[in-house]
């Protein structure tokens, strides 16, 4: 008889890179597994990657609307599976899952994040609530997780954390999977082109990249990707520098790697706020899978991976200066900008893939299961 096994996620998209990319059709590819997806997005049931994909239907009216009435309908159609291990991806489920534990059901959850230090800069709260809400948060967090059966984090930091709360916590990072991203387009047929690629918003630094743009010469900048913000997006779509843009949009994950395999450096100068501090940015990974060479922000943990696998540049992220010079350097030093590219490359072929992770993965299931 096969293991069941379901994710649930009231808030990620059905496709999420993390979720259903990597660790659930991970599980699947075992033939003792059955894998099944709980989602929230109203575009129904599917069968995918031999997962079992169930939706509960749309999201509705605003953030207490989810907490509660969406995550209602996750509990009762997880109960309904009666699954032998149930994976959730969101804090909000945390009661559902010490629900299932009282059925006496294995229950991990996966925190793809610090929720309580993301809280002490939630900007949709004032000072004092955001202050109050974290403490709160992190003594509910110790109570509960403590439970627990697993803890998976998405990088060491978090995991470090948790292990003075669950001493089966282990990091699962969010490394690329090796042949998805890599590509062996020749460096001379290569666009004088770099990218982003990811989420768009003001503590991402797509200001400071698009005033870079003004500073570089017969560069283009492939922007793919959702604005956050309408108004900074209306903001910048103003800048003289939003002339060199190539404004691609959200796009899947064939498109990126076409989109990798043609630029010459692909940028990661997120904004050094406190929840990016211990934060390992996918796309710094992906950048370096494919090839191509890193502008990324100075924050100590990321200036230590790229300046010890010689594969980038680390640059003020509130420089435009900064930014544009090391664009410009990249353009103007070609060859050694290839040779930081295959740098990076190595790197990931070594130690930053998801093959790694995803034997540790499997290690976590087999050790709930025994």
């Amino acid at each position: 008889m096969k293991i069941k096994i379901t994710h649930l996620t009231s808030v990620h998209a059905r496709y999420d890179t993390r979720i259903f990319v990597k660790e659930c059709s991970s599980l699947a590819k075992n033939k003792n597994y059955e894998v099944s997806l709980i989602v929230a997005d109203g575009n129904g049931n599917e069968l995918k990657n031999r997962v079992h994909i169930f939706d509960i239907g749309a999201k509705s009216g605003g953030r207490i609307s989810r907490m509660t009435n969406t995550v209602q309908k996750v509990f009762q159609k997880a109960v309904e599976l009666n699954s032998d291990i149930y994976h959730m991806h969101d804090p909000e489920l945390i009661p559902v899952g010490l629900k299932l534990k009282k059925m006496g059901k294995k229950v991990i959850f996966d925190a793809h994040e610090d929720t309580p230090k993301q809280l002490r800069n939630a900007p949709y709260l004032n000072a004092f609530l955001r202050a109050s809400i974290s403490r709160a948060f992190g003594i509910f967090e110790k109570y509960t997780l403590a439970k627990f059966d697993y803890i998976i984090t998405a990088t060491p930091y978090i995991r470090n954390k948790f292990l003075n709360i669950n001493k089966n916590s282990i990091d699962i990072n969010n490394f690329p999977i090796l042949e998805e991203l890599g590509n062996d387009t020749p460096w001379n047929e290569k666009k004088d082109e770099i990218c982003y690629v990811g989420g768009i918003a003001k503590i991402r630094g797509i200001k400071e990249l698009i005033r870079a743009m003004e500073g570089v010469k017969n560069v283009r900048l492939n922007l793919a990707g959702k604005f956050v913000e309408k108004d900074v997006e209306n903001e910048v779509k103003k800048y003289a520098g939003w002339s060199k843009v190539n404004e691609l949009g959200f796009v899947g994950r064939s498109e990126i790697s076409e989109i990798l395999s043609r630029s010459k450096a692909g940028i990661v100068t997120l904004h050094p706020i406190i929840n990016y501090q211990d934060a390992l940015p996918v796309k710094m990974f992906e950048y370096m899978a494919a090839g191509i060479p890193v502008i990324a922000s100075n924050i100590p943990l990321w200036q230590e991976i790229i300046q010890n696998a010689k594969c980038g540049i680390c640059v003020d992220p509130l420089s435009p200066d900064e930014i544009a010079d090391a664009i410009n350097y990249i353009m103007a030093h070609q060859g050694e900008a290839q040779k930081m590219g295959a740098n990076g490359k190595k790197a990931v072929t070594e130690k930053y893939n998801w093959g790694i992770e995803e034997a540790k993965l499997t290690k976590v299931y087999e050790e709930i299961i025994r």
